[in-house]
């Protein structure tokens, strides 16, 4: 088989990652190829991949865009780790940014309220645009399969549908994955210059198959994607599940406005729900390091972000002198709770919210922290939460705000922890409790998507529910302080769950044998 999967992000690639679509793109292709498949992966450039990594041009493409006429240039590109039948290339245009861009930040854009996506919608339409004549063009070879990931490749689905310039592609099997149903990139039809009709002006299309079930004067390119593509693909079999209902904000999130499209695709089997992987490989799983050793590390990492700014901001400052209290310190404390990931109102709504003591699930755990240990956090996002938490972090001595991110600073907080926190409001998937239970550290996580699907209740881990966002505040802290129990007073106990923890298995194998029969309708080897 001939795949050839788009994607806005590819972590098969040095700086093309910001969040979960990135894993997935680094880790199913080379897990295909072990299956004879051959794989190429397509991303837009952003104006620096093609120069940030060891590159050659391979083509040039000639496609309209906006009424005018466009090139755009393919580069076959270096991937980190080299495997046969995967091949990583990215299309690059003036309009898909700057050769003066930096890894991960210019990947997405942050436009004001009054005009969301129209940044991102116009540049991902331009690169579904010149990609789809490039599949026309045969630059990726007969295909077998199209694989989009996301709202930012749904263009080529409506391109495909809709332009007879690449009728051809209809004769192509496409797979549509939902990694986040929260984000759909709506745009108006008309009347803007980030518009359907102003990227696609001559295309005629039918406005009912494209349009927002909420605000009809716009396209929704997730439920165009839902509705165009033959197969529709969710991240995990819970959060399949639960796009199918409608919204019951703030309790959880549900189909987003879209359950009526994703309930039709269930029902005519056009829908799957299959959990994302995890890598299991030896050099992943290091050994654990001397305690003073990792806070010299996480030390590191904070200074290197000062330097990295023209004035020094609080939120470093307290960090680095917390650190400097730990390594006075020098023992390790008793508990160590850790968290890992974005600082967005899906990750910290549960956080922040009060409970029926009026705490905020934050302040209850650490309330009940102090004199046992510490919670070191890490991740970027959100201001107004960033801005929470640093205040949190000056006014509790045992919480430590790491207000960046580094791969060596996550990586010590999957491995050094005690208990990792993942109260996600939602999850399509999650991999960051995958990468705790890969190190043997049991998780306590809200029993929603992903998690639901990964983490079984004082089994190898801790899961809390609740039916109002009380009740979950509430139960978020009381499983918390079943955890701190368990570990303090049951060593025996603790001692078994972190074993189920390490235990616990998400092979992206399993995950590729259900793709290839559910997906793409090819059997593999061994059925």
């Amino acid at each position: 088989m001939n795949l050839l999967m788009a994607a806005s992000e590819n972590d098969g690639i040095r700086g093309a990652k910001v969040g979960g679509i990135g894993d997935v793109i680094r880790d199913v292709p080379p897990e295909l190829a072990k299956f004879g498949h051959y794989v190429t992966v397509l991303v837009p450039s952003y104006g620096f991949l093609h120069s940030l990594n060891e590159s050659r041009w391979i083509a040039r493409v000639d496609f309209s865009f906006g009424g005018s006429l466009h090139q755009a240039e393919i580069y076959d590109v270096q991937g980190k780790s080299p495997v046969r039948g995967v091949r990583h290339l990215v299309l690059d245009h003036p309009a898909l940014g700057s050769e003066k861009a930096r890894p991960s930040t210019s990947i997405y854009s942050f436009d004001p309220p009054h005009r969301p996506f129209a940044t991102d919608a116009t540049r991902f339409a331009l690169f579904c645009a010149a990609g789809a004549q490039a599949m026309v063009d045969g630059v990726f070879g007969p295909l077998d399969c199209i694989h989009l990931h996301d709202w930012h490749t749904a263009f080529l689905l409506v391109l495909r549908r809709y332009n007879p310039a690449v009728q051809v592609l209809k004769s192509i099997r496409t797979v549509f994955t939902i990694h986040n149903l929260a984000l759909q990139g709506i745009r108006p039809f008309r009347g803007d210059a980030s518009s359907l009709d102003a990227w696609y002006p001559d295309m005629s299309y039918d406005e009912g198959l494209l349009a927002d079930p909420r605000w009809t004067n716009c396209i929704n390119p997730m439920a165009s994607a839902v509705r165009l593509a033959d197969v529709v693909h969710t991240v995990s079999p819970t959060y399949a599940d639960e796009i199918l209902r409608p919204d019951k904000k703030p309790q959880y999130h549900g189909g987003e406005g879209l359950e009526t499209d994703l309930n039709q695709a269930r029902s005519h089997h056009r829908l799957f729900g299959i959990l994302n992987g995890c890598p299991y490989d030896p050099e992943t799983d290091t050994g654990r390091v001397e305690w003073p050793e990792a806070v010299e590390r996480m030390t590191d990492a904070v200074i290197g972000w000062m330097g990295g700014k023209n004035a020094l901001l609080p939120a470093h400052f307290v960090a680095y002198a917390r650190l400097q209290s730990l390594l006075r310190m020098g023992r390790r404390p008793s508990v160590i709770l850790t968290y890992v990931g974005r600082i967005t109102e899906q990750k910290m709504y549960l956080m922040m919210q009060s409970g029926s003591d009026n705490r905020s699930g934050l302040e209850g755990i650490l309330g009940h922290l102090k004199g046992r240990g510490i919670f070191i956090m890490l991740g970027t996002g959100d201001r107004e939460y960033e801005t929470v938490l640093n205040d949190m972090a000056s006014r509790f001595d045992h919480f430590v705000f790491l207000n960046g991110y580094s791969d060596a600073c996550a990586s010590l907080l999957y491995r050094e922890g005690d208990l990792f926190v993942m109260p996600s409001s939602f999850e399509p998937c999650g991999i960051s409790q995958m990468l705790a239970m890969r190190s043997g550290r049991p998780c306590l996580v809200h029993g929603v998507g992903g998690l639901n699907d990964t983490v079984q209740n004082r089994v190898n881990g801790f899961v809390f529910t609740g039916d109002t966002v009380t009740e979950q505040v509430d139960n978020f802290v009381r499983g918390y302080i079943e955890a701190v129990d368990i570990k303090q007073n049951h060593p025996d106990k603790w001692q078994k769950i972190q074993e189920q923890a390490a235990a616990s298995r998400f092979s992206w194998e399993r995950s590729v044998r259900e793709y290839m029969r559910d997906l793409y309708r090819f059997p593999s080897e061994n059925e």
